[in-house]
């Protein structure tokens, strides 16, 4: 042994583990150790010694032992977390944030996976940074492509988000839930797509397909009691296949080409037919309106002739007369004549010896009179009982 090696002690001797020689301490007398612990016992165990004293101190340290065991039961749940609650391998109760009790292990077990995180699965492409430097994703063409309605393939990248809405059927209802989730997404994209024309993907169904995807996860999903909501579906890229997406982008060129043509023409004929419908309504009512001046200007005609008619059969003399002056009067209101009375400047009839002076230059140049004017010189001719100067000789005609 390493402690007999000779020079160790006093005198040469050999040396001990617990001390340098036979004269240094002595180790301990494991025997005797355990007799004074057993006597201690005794002490604090009622009853004293006895055989039955070694009975109750192993009761009691079971009672200790299995107490403590029953204590590790106790278990908190987060407030994101669900507790899945498990007897001898069994799923019994599925419980709530907060502090629980469940037998404890190797009888009872818990598991408390995060109901609130929401879960990404792409489909199409995987992103990171695990990818390259230049490009962060990658794309996965035997998921993206997919065949439309009209029997055309296009190019669609999908994200789906879900999260944990039942624990315990999430963790014991489905295996590898991951897989799961994505070969549903997977087949529910592709039968939508599939029922879909290529035009509309690309265009306004955006939306439409997204819900449709979403809603058909989820039936899917419950049918399998896989405790999983689908929380939101996004299409991330819908193109046409690379090796034509440049001829189909002509194609998408002319079409647009062609709604912008149409729009314009649209607006064309939003700015002409309001312009032209407002000429006709404009003709309508200026026609209607001539037909009402004409109407009411035959009818006004109608009961003058008819009031002239009723005037000349009480008094016939004087209605010819007042009728012939008025007739005289329109008809030579615009020429140049001068009408004096017979008997004037030595006129027929006349006794006058002193000649008045008539300033005919003055009167030619000035213009004519008008219906008032006429009326007066008129009926100062008529007045005298003198016939009209067309007839006799008291016409002056201007040099």
């Amino acid at each position: 042994m390493p402690w007999n090696t000779p020079g160790g002690g006093q005198g040469g001797g050999p040396q001990g583990p617990w001390g340098r020689g036979p004269n240094g301490p002595q180790p301990p007398d494991l025997d005797e150790l355990l007799r004074r612990s057993q006597e201690k016992m005794r002490r604090v165990l009622p009853g004293g010694g006895g055989g039955s004293g070694g009975g109750r101190l192993i009761a009691l340290v079971a009672a200790v032992g299995v107490a403590i065991w029953l204590g590790t039961g106790f278990y908190r749940v987060q407030p994101d977390e669900q507790g899945v609650e498990l007897v001898f391998g069994r799923w019994v109760n599925t419980t709530t944030p907060g502090l629980h009790y469940n037998w404890p292990a190797p009888v009872g077990e818990v598991y408390k996976p995060a109901v609130t995180r929401v879960n990404r699965v792409e489909i199409g492409f995987r992103s990171g940074t695990d990818f390259g430097r230049a490009a962060g994703v990658r794309e996965v063409n035997a998921e993206s492509l997919m065949l439309t309605g009209d029997e055309n393939i296009i190019d669609i990248d999908v994200t789906v988000l879900w999260r944990i809405k039942d624990a315990g059927a999430y963790l014991f209802e489905i295996q590898r839930p991951d897989t799961t989730i994505k070969s549903v997404a997977e087949s529910a994209m592709r039968e939508v797509v599939g029922q879909t024309p290529l035009q509309f993907v690309l265009t306004e169904g955006r939306a439409r397909i997204e819900q449709q995807t979403r809603e058909l996860m989820q039936a899917t999903l419950d049918s399998y009691k896989s405790g999983v909501e689908v929380t939101q579906v996004q299409l991330q890229k819908v193109d046409p296949p690379q090796q034509v997406i440049d001829a189909f982008r002509d194609v998408q060129a002319a079409r647009a080409d062609q709604e912008r043509l149409q729009n314009e023409a649209e607006a064309y004929r939003n700015s002409i037919l309001p312009r032209a419908r407002g000429e006709a309504e404009r003709l309508i009512q200026e026609a209607q309106a001539y037909r009402e001046q004409v109407v009411a200007d035959a009818q006004g005609s109608a009961e003058r002739f008819t009031s002239i008619l009723t005037a000349y059969n009480e008094s016939k003399d004087v209605t010819a007369r007042r009728l012939y002056l008025e007739t005289m009067e329109e008809v030579m209101a615009g020429m140049s004549k001068v009408l004096i009375e017979p008997g004037v400047a030595g006129g027929q009839g006349g006794g006058q010896s002193v000649v008045p002076y008539l300033p005919l230059d003055r009167l030619i140049r000035e213009p004519a009179p008008r219906t008032g004017d006429g009326a007066d010189m008129s009926s100062s001719s008529s007045s005298s009982g003198a016939a009209p100067a067309a007839q006799g000789n008291g016409t002056a005609t201007p040099r």
